[in-house]
């Protein structure tokens, strides 16, 4: 078997260095009956919306299996796991808190820290509640005061027991894969304005909803056991397909539209230049303040990333992505390159002055998984978590201030639109029985997180 080897005396080696594993509510969870549904429920109802034509019903069941899957993160050695909360399992649709749900998120983050394990919680990974949605959803501008509320709810239930918050992951899926271009829930709404335009006003809002939470979390979270605050947004490094002009400048329009357009504004109060190149109809309508409440200290910011993209010139739209080709391409089509991770961190680096502490919050491939006799020979998966966290360690060789890294997913799940046709885990699920299986690239990732232990150990032995 393979094994997952770090640079000598590398930061990556360190104690201090978090490493853990991550999920999401709607992708593992299940128990429908147990929550509010969710946009997610309502999109998958849609013919031709699901790869698979599944939902997230069951899922991995997690709700009834958590016990079990607790003790599975604590078999890998991991120091931390990153799960987000189902806001529709904690406010009901009658604005009263669901506290049955509450309580398996404090049971779940108890449970953990017994086994001195470090929660990450995440307060909005793509599920909004469907009453939201009925409502308009992120093109409601109301929606963002109603999710500053649930934040404070799970602040309250939560603060002091959890290691970090991150107010939303990846706002760029909710608006522009939901509202823009349509893959994702909950689709273009009809009436709503152009695509374009109910991207940017989605977007907007998931930014207003992300400052007013963290406004309100400073008030209630403070003091020695006060969690560290941030927000989790995913990045890919924009390539030009050939060196012409108009390529380059696509590539950079679609950095802007991509990457900039979320993390600028929570930085500097302001949208990237781009903003005053979309035609005016296409524009989100921004009220005074609005940018003063965007621009929030942030303790960490979490980076995902999975491939690079590349792009060619597009009068109509500033650019159009250019699909990966050749060989070694994941099973979502997707080109594994490492390198790429090390550039976008220095590239933010470099382009901001105030760049928070970075935690690596999602890192992974889909392969093409089979499990014979109890084992999962998954070597490219092993072999993309080494190139990627030795593109971790040359990122923090060059300055940038990385503090942890959690492996994309703890295990196999409903992969949005793709349904359950993709297997991003480093646990093997058979969903017909819900037995999980660790993978050959867990077991690498195991031996490198108990001896990094064990290594660590001995040395407060010596001490």
């Amino acid at each position: 078997m393979k094994k997952i080897t770090l640079p000598y005396h590398s930061v990556l080696s360190r104690p201090t260095f978090v490493y853990g594993v991550a999920t999401s509510s709607f992708q593992i969870e299940g128990d429908i009956a147990g929550r509010e549904p969710c946009i997610w429920d309502t999109f998958c109802e849609q013919p031709n919306t699901i790869k698979d034509n599944s939902n997230g019903d069951t899922a991995c069941d997690h709700i009834h299996r958590w016990q079990d899957d607790v003790d599975l993160i604590c078999e890998l050695g991991v120091d931390a796991y990153r799960f987000s909360i189902a806001w529709g399992r904690v406010i009901k649709a009658n604005g009263e808190i669901n506290h049955t749900g509450l309580n398996f998120y404090i049971k779940l983050v108890e449970a953990l820290a017994k086994r001195g394990v470090q929660s990450h919680v995440t307060l909005y990974h793509w599920d909004l509640p469907q009453y939201l949605e009925d409502k308009g959803g992120w093109l409601n501008r109301e929606t963002a005061y109603r999710f500053a509320d649930y934040a404070g709810v799970v602040a309250d239930a939560l603060g002091s027991k959890v290691s970090s918050i991150a107010t939303l992951n990846e706002p760029f899926c909710s608006a522009y894969l939901g509202y823009e271009a349509g893959i994702h829930a909950p689709g273009p709404q009809p009436h709503a304005g152009s695509r374009r335009k109910q991207g940017r006003q989605a977007a907007h809002h998931l930014l207003l909803a992300h400052g007013l939470a963290l406004q309100l979390l400073r008030q209630r979270l403070s003091g020695q056991n006060a969690p560290q605050l941030g927000v989790v947004l995913n990045f890919s490094p924009c390539h030009p397909l050939t060196d012409s002009t108009a390529d380059r400048e696509a590539a950079e329009f679609a950095h802007q539209y991509h990457n900039l357009w979320y993390l600028q504004p929570m930085l500097t109060g302001t949208y990237p230049h781009i903003h005053n190149q979309l035609a005016s109809a296409d524009r989100p309508s921004i009220e005074p303040g609005d940018m003063d409440i965007i621009n929030q200290p942030l303790d960490f910011l979490g980076v995902n990333y999975y491939t690079r993209t590349v792009f060619k010139a597009n009068e109509q739209h500033g650019f159009s992505d250019v699909p990966a080709t050749g060989d070694g391409l994941t099973t979502m089509g997707w080109e594994v390159y490492a390198q790429g991770l090390t550039e976008i961190l220095l590239t933010l680096d470099r382009q901001f002055d105030n760049l928070p502490p970075i935690y690596i919050t999602e890192n992974g491939v889909a392969t093409d998984d089979v499990c014979d006799k109890n084992e999962v020979n998954d070597v490219m998966r092993v072999d993309y978590f080494q190139s990627h966290l030795l593109a971790v360690h040359d990122a923090i060789e060059q300055g940038v201030d990385i503090r942890g890294y959690f492996a994309w997913s703890l295990m196999d799940n409903f992969e949005w639109a793709e349904g359950y046709t993709q297997r991003f885990g480093i646990v093997y699920v058979d969903y017909a029985t819900q037995r999980r299986t660790l993978k050959n690239s867990a077991k690498a990732l195991q031996q490198l997180f108990l001896a990094r232990q064990s290594q660590h150990h001995a040395v407060e032995d010596i001490c």
